[in-house]
């Protein structure tokens, strides 16, 4: 009978009480005898050095001392097994978070990553003790998501300790894989934004740059996701609930972080903000350590607090505990939730606050270590020599205001020091071409909540008025105001009256000559400048006001709307920093040819591209062993995980009988695991014989889930019409998967989720259909399932309407562990189709350029959908997915324009192109040599698509770092 996964069987007992012998505080500062414990492997051309660390083990040997060592890296020296279930075995008894009795899951991961984090502090001391003596460069990279994943497996694999921890595991009567599979996600992020930070700091460590990152420390994260009947249901995030064994709180790192108040001018002429509401923002470190090198940065998250005083005691006692907490609840609210709902005034205010946050304390925390490493003078115009900051989209837009505010109003710098700084320190990659995620803020909000920052931002808007006069000049007025509207940091607000007479037109008078003749009809016709009442009778002339009178009436224009008065983030980013970057080369040039055309026009050197990248350590070489071993085989060598290029040389064994062999074999190993996976989670049971087709990523119309569910829709009805021998002739099997949140007040899209989740509910209990075609939702989509689904991966779905998708990340983890993609030539797509062949991929759809012709197209009424499609939707309506008609979903294809309709996301244009290309992948999947040597090529043509080569850019081009490898 199979145990619980939460029990402990006897061995696992007798296991753990063997090493539970003996207790002793061991000193690392003597001779090793017996076995040794070596924590960390350097590169290659290291000296050797020591260092020492005091740890308790426990062990029923003699006494025996512990060092950390630094060899060199063709030594090959690591911890052995038998220290680290010392280790691990000193962690559960004396670093408890459960009860003593019992040794079970949690509380073996616990101390499992607590022996794991001893091993990292070592080095994440001595990286920052080395950075403080060099006083070098360093980028502080600041994001409002992380998208971590797991980090026990990535962290042991980075310090090549995986095969060590899992003996060790044994040892103790467990599984080193079913310990790690108790790490909660930390629930830090959505998506690509944040999964595309972490990689980056697994970047920045493995490549030895000086690096921070800096976000927040949400308590309930976005949300889990739930899918019931009804659709997608949001709880909150459990992550921190038992702790987080890797964090480390730095009780003596807190800034002040103020809100509200006002803005007053002191007797020394200097600005001073004064009351409102103050916060304390505290630390929590978390190490990320590199690949094959003793470099560990720092991932910074901030928590929000107000000191003990704050709690008001009287109010308690007197009964209004409410009351009595406010100041502890307004502050702790601000890291409960990521991207909290906007729709009201106070979710507003909350996301602002979020973001000020972020900006505030992280900069007070770059300045006091730049105050520190300057000594006793500091020289401020240096400040740029030895900070870049990154922000990471506009979320962290008010490091600009901040930044200017703490020079001037706390350091006694010049508005013109300060913004010389800021200038040459700051720098901003823009993720997304969708008008409504270029954020804007209310002024009025602003001007409240952040009355300082408000004046700043107008002053940088004063000054790039002056710029674009000066550059542009007022010999063309219409040019010049129409510059001014779509650059302006403030949207919607006068131009200031030293520019506004330029725009003032004189009133002419119009001379009129009482002779002047005037042809009418042909006839010459004398104008007279007056009207005698002697023309008009008086019951005419009556008649004739009335009339005039009545028209006036008719003519009184209605007022239009005053449109709000709003904060550009984008632009104030464009203005604030030194460099703008997309990141893929497609959306690049969409953002220097239509989204900051103006901008570009004036300052061409500051736009560049940095095409986004993945880790290949924690999205091939950790998620897909089978595979990498495979690679690293016939390649000859595992430096590919360092350097990607290397991959490139699976392209001369892409035809091998025996590398497809293998390759196909690590494949279904993979697919096994997840049906399994699946069976668990879903309850529904797959065929690892079907092709795995999967979709997942944040629900979106832009990224048209809608569009593959409507081609399996497609797919059903066809099979439907067809007899069972037909069915199989001319389809391929298929597990269709998905997966994605759709944010918890983004309605349409939670309908989508709905749609996708009642299709499959019929289809997969379709006794005709059985396993020719599955449709799967897999609830609360995280890192840790996509560990689990990329491998398996056969054909995925990149979809999105051309032109709209910035890059996209995950398509470059699909392509790398051997997935073929389908999709449009929108973001990385493009690049990806360009490395891996265009014979690798499968493209349809409209192209980015067509695509404001074809919504011109639409709205004028010219488009006549695929009467393939029109029967789709017929399908659908006829009640074969429920009682539900999906009028709303529908609804958004169907008329030529107005809020929620005319198809704006071109999903019946692209349909037609979509489903026949469908049937290419169908025949291309049945010959499973072509199929295999495609899977191949694209692993092969993937090199390009590491975040190791994205950094070296970064560094390069952007931030003007260097590495810094420890002697």
């Amino acid at each position: 009978m199979a145990s619980s996964p939460y029990s402990v069987s006897r061995s696992n007992v007798e296991a753990f009480r063997h090493y539970a012998s003996s207790s002793r505080m061991i000193d690392l500062n003597s001779r090793i005898r017996g076995s040794k414990l070596r924590f960390l492997t350097a590169t290659a051309g290291l000296q050797r050095t020591k260092r020492t660390l005091l740890v308790k083990c426990v062990l029923d040997e003699t006494k025996q001392t512990i060092q950390h060592v630094v060899t060199e890296k063709n030594e090959g020296t690591l911890l052995d097994a038998a220290s680290i279930a010392s280790s691990i075995k000193y962690h559960a008894e004396f670093s408890p978070a459960f009860s003593p009795e019992r040794f079970e899951l949690p509380k073996a991961y616990f101390a499992t990553a607590q022996s794991v984090r001893d091993a990292l502090i070592v080095n994440w001391n001595a990286t920052y003790d080395y950075y403080e003596k060099l006083n070098m460069k360093q980028a502080y990279y600041l994001s409002m998501e992380f998208l971590q994943g797991r980090a026990l497996l990535n962290a042991i694999g980075n310090l090549e300790l995986t095969g060590e921890y899992a003996e060790a595991l044994n040892k103790l009567g467990h599984n080193l894989e079913n310990v790690a599979s108790k790490e909660p996600d930390a629930a830090l992020g959505n998506g690509g934004l944040g999964r595309l930070a972490s990689c980056f700091l697994d970047s920045l460590a493995t490549l030895n740059y000086p690096a921070w990152g800096y976000g927040l420390r949400y308590k309930y994260g976005l949300f889990k996701q739930r899918i019931t009947k009804d659709g997608q249901e949001e709880v909150a995030e459990d992550w921190l609930e038992l702790g987080n064994p890797w964090e480390i709180i730095r009780n003596d790192v807190s800034y002040p972080v103020k809100f509200f108040g006002k803005v007053i001018t002191g007797s020394d002429g200097k600005k001073h903000w004064i009351g409102g509401e103050d916060i304390l923002a505290v630390a929590y470190d978390v190490p990320i350590p590199g690949y094959k090198t003793r470099t560990t940065i720092s991932l910074r998250l901030w928590s929000t607090k107000v000191p003990s005083e704050d709690f008001d005691l009287y109010s308690f006692n007197a009964g209004e505990h409410t009351k009595a907490c406010e100041a502890q609840a307004n502050a702790e609210k601000i890291c409960y939730i990521l991207y909290p709902g906007d729709e009201s005034i106070e979710g507003k205010i909350l996301r602002l606050k979020q973001q000020y946050t972020l900006c505030s304390a992280s900069l007070q925390d770059i300045i006091a270590r730049f105050e520190r490493r300057s000594g006793e003078y500091v020289k401020w115009e240096e400040f740029p020599e030895k900070v870049a900051v990154q922000m990471n989209d506009t979320h962290p837009t008010l490091c600009i205001p901040e930044l200017i505010r703490i020079l001037i109003d706390l350091k006694g710098l010049s508005w013109k020091e300060a913004w010389n700084i800021t200038q040459r320190t700051v720098a901003y990659t823009n993720h997304t071409v969708l008008p409504e995620a270029l954020e804007k803020w209310s002024y009025e909000l602003m001007e409240k909540l952040l009355p300082r920052h408000i004046e700043i931002i107008e002053m940088i808007d004063d000054q790039l008025i002056n710029e674009i006069v000066s550059e542009y000049g007022t010999s063309d007025l219409d040019m010049l105001e129409k510059k001014l509207n779509d650059m302006r940091i403030l949207e919607n607000f006068d131009i200031p009256s030293s520019i506004a007479n330029l725009f003032t037109k004189p009133k002419e008078t119009p001379i009129v000559d009482p002779s002047e003749e005037v042809e009418v009809s042909g006839e010459v016709v004398t104008e007279s400048v007056e009207v005698s009442d002697e023309v008009v009778t008086g019951s005419e002339k009556d008649e004739l006001e009335e009339k005039d009178t009545e028209l006036e009436k008719d003519e009184d224009p209605i007022p239009a709307p005053i449109p709000p008065k709003m904060v550009r983030m984008a632009n104030l980013c464009v203005v604030g920093g030194h460099a703008v970057n997309g990141v893929a080369e497609i959306h690049s040039d969409i953002v220097k040819e239509d989204v900051f055309n103006d901008f570009y026009q004036l300052w061409p050197e500051k736009f560049q591209n940095k095409t986004n990248g993945v880790t290949p350590r924690r999205w091939i070489r950790f998620c897909n062993p089978a595979l990498s071993n495979i690679i690293t085989k016939w390649i000859g060598t595992e430096d590919w995980v360092l350097n990607t290029e290397k991959l490139a040389e699976l392209r001369k064994f892409a035809d091998n009988e025996d590398l497809q062999i293998e390759w196909r074999a690590a494949k279904r190993s993979n697919k096994v695991k997840v049906a399994s996976f699946l069976k668990e989670r879903t309850g529904y049971s797959v065929s690892p014989n079907a092709m795995f087709d999967i979709q997942v990523k944040r629900i979106h119309e832009y990224k048209r889930q809608l569009l593959n569910i409507l081609g399996i829709v497609y797919r059903y009805k066809q099979m439907k019409e067809m007899s069972a021998a037909e069915r199989e002739a001319k389809f391929v099997p298929r597990v269709c998967i998905f997966g994605g949140k759709a944010f918890a007040t983004y309605v349409q899209a939670k309908r989508i989720v709905k749609f996708i989740t009642d299709v499959g509910a019929t289809i997969n209990h379709d006794p005709e259909i059985g396993d020719l075609l599955k449709v799967i939702f897999v609830p609360d989509y995280n890192v840790s399932v996509a560990e689990l689904l990329i491998p398996a991966s056969e054909l995925s779905q990149h979809i999105s309407t051309a032109g709209m998708e910035a890059s996209g990340t995950s398509n470059m983890k699909f392509a790398m562990n051997g997935c073929i993609l389908i999709g449009t030539l929108d973001g990385a797509n493009v690049e990806i189709r360009q490395e891996v062949g265009e014979e690798n991929f499968f493209l349809f759809g409209a192209e980015a350029h067509e695509i404001a012709g074809l919504r011109k197209e639409r709205a004028e009424g010219k488009f006549v959908p695929d009467e393939r499609f029109e029967e789709v939707k017929e399908f659908i309506k006829s009640g074969v997915f429920g009682s539900n008609t999906y009028d709303e979903l529908l609804g958004s294809l169907e008329g030529n324009e107005g809020f929620g309709r005319g198809d704006y996301f071109l999903v019946g244009k692209d349909f037609p192109s979509y489903i026949e290309c469908q049937e290419k992948v169908d025949e291309a999947y049945r010959d499973q040599k072509i199929w295999t040597r495609m899977s191949i090529l694209n692993t092969a043509g993937s090199y390009k698509f590491s975040s190791d080569r994205t950094i070296h850019e970064y560094a390069k081009d952007i931030w003007n770092i260097q590495p810094v490898v420890f002697p």
